[in-house]
């Protein structure tokens, strides 16, 4: 997912050197839209990698 979200960015900044603004701007915020999913999920699965690592001991 991270690698979803560095792609578009990319893209994102691309289109708007090019002056693609609005287009350029929505893959932007695609980016980072992706990018707060993946750290949800990251921390999501911290916390249950935890829980499970104590109930195993």
């Amino acid at each position: 997912m991270l690698k979803l979200a560095l792609i578009f960015l990319v893209i994102g900044l691309m289109l708007g050197v090019l002056g693609f603004g609005g287009i350029g701007g929505a893959f932007v915020e695609i980016a980072k839209i992706l990018f707060f999913i993946a750290l949800v999920l990251f921390v999501i699965f911290l916390v249950l990698a935890l829980l499970a690592g104590r109930a195993v001991t």
